[in-house]
């Protein structure tokens, strides 16, 4: 089976950001999403270039088109979350971004009208329908088909390090889980979720996909939700890992780490280097301490079980990638990498607030709420 990989621009940008509506009164997930998207739409038809249904109607995903830099994927997002806001605030709902809302539960959501979720619903059943979670995802275009298996495989690596900067999903159904993402375990249990097979290559990638056809697995290459994954039709690898994140500043801030990631493996193929593939218990290892322990896990380093402070290596990574990065002209967008660090990803911040609170997870929503606005606390 062959399937063609559509090369993009090297290094060119495409950011997707799911978003939560939520009810101004009760904090709750509550449906809006069609009545807001045929209002935004130009044509009231409900089908809007770059904001979109997803599982359920209380969220909308916002998306950009392709972009050259990440300060142009920020003003695009920005633009259309103004709108789906502007909609919003006129039924009384609010945006919030999280891996999961800290109160509501996910069997008394509405589900958006699109035959893809009815089959999806259908084929998962209870596995799908507990799928009240909201993710980032940053595609990177990449010249050539070659290169793309070589990249994904090297980008398991840095799973950790993006999944413990956006961990943002403490909260599940009301309760403290323990966890820095619970969203990330949420999702595993799909079949064609969770980290990547480690392939040897592009004609590798497609035979597995046409057996996962052939056994009526999936449709499409797009039911493979690996949380990083060649997407073929538009020549980009797609970054699934993180969380949901609160802020533009940090949804601009993990676009630019992806975004360097992809261009130092790139160059690295240029030049003849064979890239580095972390072993898959490592992999394993490290995404489940990031998934429990966030900023403060210590990660595997090397085959020899080597452990260091993601917090430390997150610090290190930025020096390395930081003249990618102004050859990109996004040094400033990674740099808040340190920002982040400094006044804690969002799993944090929401347990600060709910300790002030004696535990009323409201106010963690309305937290999400000031922060959409206003943007990641100083």
């Amino acid at each position: 089976m062959e399937i063609p990989f559509r090369c993009s621009e090297r290094s060119s940008l495409g950011v997707e950001w799911e978003l939560g509506l939520v009810d101004l009164d009760t904090r709750q997930l509550t449906s809006g999403a069609s009545e807001i998207l045929a209002e935004i739409s130009a044509a009231g038809d409900g089908v809007h270039p770059k904001a979109k249904h997803e599982l359920f109607e209380s969220t909308v995903e916002v998306i950009t088109g392709i972009c050259a830099t990440v300060a142009e994927a920020r003003a695009d997002l920005a633009a259309t979350v103004g709108d789906v806001a502007a909609a919003a605030a006129r039924r009384n709902l609010g945006l919030v971004c999280s891996g999961t809302h800290p109160l509501t539960h996910w069997a008394t959501q509405q589900v958006s009208p699109d035959p893809r979720y009815d089959r999806l619903l259908r084929d998962y059943q209870w596995i799908a329908r507990r799928l009240l979670i909201f993710g980032v995802h940053c595609h990177i275009g990449v010249r050539a088909q070659e290169k793309v298996i070589p990249i994904v495989n090297a980008l398991t690596a840095y799973v950790p390090y993006i999944l413990a900067l956006s961990g943002s999903s403490p909260y599940w159904c009301g309760k403290d889980t323990g966890l820095a993402s619970v969203r990330s375990k949420i999702f595993e249990p799909l079949p064609q979720a969770g980290l990547p097979y480690q392939l040897a290559n592009w004609a590798e990638f497609e035979s597995y996909m046409e057996t996962l056809i052939h056994i009526g697995a999936i449709d499409s290459v797009r039911e493979v939700w690996w949380d990083i994954r060649p997407h073929p039709d538009f020549g980009t690898v797609e970054l699934r890992i993180a969380d949901g994140l609160p802020t533009l500043d940090e949804v601009a801030t993990h676009a630019a780490l992806a975004q360097c990631l992809v261009e130092r493996f790139d160059n690295e193929l240029d030049r003849g280097y064979t890239l580095p593939a972390p072993k898959g218990w490592v992999v394993r290892a490290n995404k489940w301490r990031a998934a429990r322990y966030g900023l403060e896990a210590e990660i595997v380093v090397d085959d020899k079980g080597t452990l260091a402070p993601v917090r430390q290596a997150l610090g290190d990574l930025v020096e390395e990638l930081m003249p990618i990065a102004r050859r990109l002209d996004c040094a400033e967008e990674l740099a808040g990498v340190h920002r982040i660090v400094e006044v804690g990803p969002s799993y944090q911040r929401q347990r600060a607030v709910a300790e002030a609170n004696h535990g009323d997870l409201s106010r963690v929503v309305d937290g999400l709420l000031a922060e959409m606005r206003t943007g990641l606390p100083a």
